[in-house]
């Protein structure tokens, strides 16, 4: 058979919450696809063979030592037009946050140059960094969403994208919102129609996302055509839920219900749904998440500016096995990089569990059993985020795309301190996952294609 690629290397990944694997010296053959077709592990009575007939083609790729692959990263939320304010006004109110910085800066998306420009920059940043599928939230405009799209497509990340619907004229400002509740429906509607073309030509694959901002943002005429274009079309649904204790309360009032239970009477919960934050759910939601596939994006550094709340992830985990994957939240969380949402989910979990107030005794200061580990926050950064999107990425097991990074430990802009020759593997990926940097990250792969090379 053959390959497009034969990759060797020491790898890491986890085939679920609680199992790390660590494949030494194994090859790995990608089809023409960019999916794994075989592994061969040094135990195999082949390996020999096949390690000796690999080293005999073009495609093949050895890793050098202190190198080491992972699965590429999953970003669950990201919000492309924020991308020139990353790391500004963190300081204010989400609501005055949104409607004197974020509003008026996406409104200028109407200018397709401008988003051009935007948005070619963002997604080289993410691919740099390790970001091989990104869940995207575009802006109201069509033409710059779809613009965003072509640019995953040539630039080979694997983008899902949602032309933003935003039709209240009540709750949104003038300069910024849907002419109508007409026109953006029919404006989704035709977004969908053009991203599914779209993706029909790219080995990684596009897709189209529906995606009402929040129910805030959305009349109810809205909130339910676009439920019925996600039918119809069967496409990934994307908005936020139950983030803040104002967004909470707000759907509270409106709809006698929380946001879980008010956007599944729109049809807009199931399980190419992924809701965004989510720290505020009661029992109730969970089960409903539980019960229609829904999946969560976690974004622990920009929870800490505009959630009110610590995302009890390991309760929603545990408890309720509810698929949830990692978002960097741009530009409510100020870095690119999985890898800081990785160490500060991790961060985030040890606050909750050991409490934030002195003032109070330790029995009663945190919610117990709310720690995960380096390791649990690494899975929900690559194959949990591909099990929230029901894609088959994020780990490295046949018929899974081969999404992949290299990572360097001994790189001279990083080089890590493994001064020992014996040190255990999940040690090795604890030490990588708390110190990598996107120099660290020298090539980058999405199913079977290299999409970015450090210096190149």
């Amino acid at each position: 058979m053959n390959y497009s690629l034969i990759v060797k290397g020491n790898a890491f990944y986890t085939s679920s919450r609680s199992q790390l694997e660590f494949l030494a010296d194994s090859l790995f053959f990608i089809d023409f696809e960019g999916k794994i077709v075989n592994i061969s592990q040094p135990s195999d009575k082949e390996y020999s063979q096949q390690l000796a007939l690999a080293k005999q083609q073009k495609v093949f790729v050895e890793l050098k030592n202190g190198q080491y692959l992972i699965p590429g990263l999953v970003d669950l939320h990201i919000h492309a037009p924020q991308w020139p304010q990353a790391g500004r006004a963190l300081d204010k109110p989400l609501e005055d946050w949104l409607q004197t910085y974020t509003f008026p800066l996406e409104a200028r998306f109407s200018d397709l140059d401008y988003a051009t420009t935007v948005y070619e920059n963002l997604v080289s940043h993410l691919l740099a960094n390790g970001t091989t599928t990104g869940l995207y939230f575009a802006s109201i405009h069509k033409e710059a969403s779809f613009r965003l799209a072509e640019i995953c497509a040539k630039k080979g990340q694997r983008g899902l994208v949602g032309k933003v619907v935003m039709d209240d004229p009540i709750m949104n400002p003038d300069f910024y919102r849907d002419a109508s509740t007409e026109s953006a429906l029919a404006d989704t509607e035709s977004f969908i129609q053009d991203v599914q073309a779209l993706h029909k030509t790219t080995k990684q694959g596009v897709y189209p996302v529906v995606t009402p901002r929040f129910i805030p943002s959305c009349t109810d005429e809205a909130l339910h055509g676009l439920g019925k274009l996600a039918k119809k079309y069967d496409v990934h649904i994307q908005s936020h839920c139950s983030e803040s204790d104002w967004e909470h309360h707000y759907v509270k009032e409106r709809f006698n219900q929380n946001d879980a239970h008010a956007l599944h009477s729109f049809q807009l919960l199931g399980d190419k749904a992924v809701m965004a934050h989510c720290n505020h759910l009661a029992h109730e939601d969970a089960l409903l998440f539980q019960q229609t596939g829904t999946g969560i994006a976690h974004c622990p550094i920009s929870n800490a500016y505009f959630a009110n709340a610590v995302f009890p992830l390991a309760e929603f985990a545990n408890d309720y096995h509810l698929d949830i994957g990692l978002g960097t939240d741009i530009s409510g969380g100020f870095s690119p990089s999985l890898f800081e949402n990785i160490r500060q989910a991790v961060m985030a979990s040890r606050y909750l569990d050991e409490g934030v107030d002195p003032k109070k005794t330790a029995a009663e200061r945190g919610a117990k059993e709310s720690k995960i580990s380096i390791i649990q926050a690494f899975f929900h950064a690559t194959a949990g985020g591909g099990q929230a999107l029901s894609l088959p990425i994020g780990k490295f097991e046949k018929n899974y795309a081969w999404d992949a990074l290299v990572i360097d430990t001994q790189d001279v802009g990083n080089p890590m301190p493994f001064f020992e020759s014996n040190i255990a593997p999940e040690e090795i990926l604890e030490s990588m996952l708390y110190l990598i940097q996107a120099t660290n990250i020298q090539k980058v792969w999405v199913q079977g294609e290299l999409v970015h090379q450090k210096g190149v």
